[in-house]
């Protein structure tokens, strides 16, 4: 049950609401005045807020706001008369979570609670794993010695306490999700919620719903209300990973999320407001797709106010034994295993590869000897046979070939392929929406 303060300066409402709630089981408060409301929420802390807007002296708008800066985690409802809902939407973008008209029945009154209760608990489950994944090794720090990622990690660490919006750029499996969540570590909202969204996962419509959420019946198979992940990030930080996916469409309504701080459900009209830090990451060049526009130039200026490169894993071959004596004791803790070490031809080869798939895939490739390896010394048999088998990389510049080329060339083999355009995905690793855009792209 939740601990619960109205404040509204009608005694018969105060009254009606106390004991409605009290049958309720819930913890009840019932205040006459602003001020009175400002001097109990100094020493007690509640949970929902059911507040009146005009009352007498301070504004509700005003108490609102100096609820948040008392109790950033208190949801407040408002309280208006059907013709002030101009002044509920400006209450929702003040940060109250949802609004109510007068005259209300205690059936709608209790649907509001119950909606607020259930967004309290998803946000308490997200806290809860962010703390469980917070305590693990990996989640914790940014092995390097490369000076350049030094000076990046530096960087993050001086923007984390501010709310400004970061763009992490790099390629996949350079680390971009893992500094994301390092920056929500180190910000004051790290108690909050950390909400991933990887935007290349899904398709344009069901994208909307992760991210915004929808109401009852807004599709086939909406059965029930659903909050998206920008309100499970409420009081937190809201990845958005692969941004450079997002379609065109919908791209206007993140930038009012990010402008306003509100947004919409879908197939609801009703705005509401969010309290939640955007850090958003992408392997595609951003800068690229607004001259071609794909992307929207205000948008992209909006997400990189700051922006942080990081290299891939072959410009900073100085973290690649750093990194892979990492690996080797985390894995042969997890699968207790008793690897102590790498021969010199596997060390040779790790110093060589140029390892496409980044810190991701040296992560897999040393997993996987760990796994095969009977004995104390990881040698270059116990590697993956698609590493061993391949070029090591070694040779001059004009053997490289780039990864735009690379990825090309295996869609069009794919796509030549007698199998569904499903399947052909599956094998490329990329969902079929991405792979649809990309074959757009090239002309197939």
């Amino acid at each position: 049950m939740s601990r619960i303060l109205i404040l509204d300066d009608d005694p018969h409402i105060l009254r009606s609401l106390e004991i409605m709630f009290k049958r309720d089981n819930h913890e009840v408060w019932s205040v006459p005045d602003a001020e009175s409301a400002l001097s109990f929420l100094e020493k007690q802390h509640v949970d929902i807020a059911l507040v009146d807007l005009q009352l007498p002296g301070m504004s509700g708008l005003d108490f609102l706001r100096k609820l948040r800066d008392l109790h950033r985690d208190t949801d407040a409802i408002i309280i208006t008369a059907h013709g002030s809902i101009e002044s509920a939407v400006d209450a929702m973008k003040e940060g109250a979570y949802d609004y109510i008209t007068k005259p209300f029945s205690p059936d709608q009154v209790r649907h509001r609670i119950s909606l607020v209760e259930n967004i309290r608990g998803f946000r308490s489950e997200v806290s809860g794993l962010r703390r469980r994944l917070g305590e693990l090794p990996y989640a914790t720090e940014f092995v390097t010695s490369s000076p350049t990622v030094r000076h990046i990690i530096e960087l993050s660490r001086n923007v984390a306490g501010t709310d400004t919006s970061i763009l992490i750029t790099g390629e996949s499996g350079a680390g971009k999700g893992l500094l994301a969540r390092l920056i929500h570590n180190w910000s004051p909202r790290k108690e909050g919620p950390f909400a991933v969204v990887d935007c290349a996962s899904f398709q344009e419509s069901l994208l909307e719903s992760e991210l915004f959420g929808h109401k009852k019946g807004a599709f086939t198979g909406a059965v029930a209300d659903k909050p998206g992940k920008v309100e499970t990030a409420q009081g937190g930080t809201l990845f958005l990973d692969e941004i450079g996916e997002v379609p065109m469409s919908m791209q206007s309504k993140l930038l009012r999320l990010i402008e306003e701080k509100t947004f919409e459900r879908l197939g609801d009209p009703t705005p509401r407001s969010v309290d939640a830090r955007i850090v958003a990451a992408t392997n595609r060049d951003l800068a690229g797709m607004v001259e071609e526009k794909e992307f929207r130039q205000d948008l992209f200026y909006r997400l990189n106010v700051v922006e942080l490169s990081l290299p891939p894993l072959r410009k900073r071959k100085e973290d690649i034994a750093l990194l892979a004596d990492r690996f080797l004791g985390e894995f042969n803790s997890a699968h207790k295993r008793t690897a102590e070490g790498f021969d010199d031809d596997v060390k040779q080869f790790l110093m060589t590869h140029s390892w496409p798939g980044n810190v991701r895939e040296l992560s897999n490739t040393i997993e996987s000897a760990v796994l095969v390896c009977p004995g104390r010394i990881i040698r270059k048999e116990h590697l993956p046979h698609r590493l061993t088998n391949a070029p090591s990389g070694s040779g001059g510049a004009d053997e490289i070939i780039p990864l735009a080329v690379l990825e090309e060339n295996a869609i069009r083999k794919a796509l030549s392929l007698d199998i569904p355009i499903e399947e052909a995905a599956k094998l490329l690793g990329m969902n079929t929406t991405t792979l649809w855009r990309k074959r757009k792209k090239i002309g197939l």
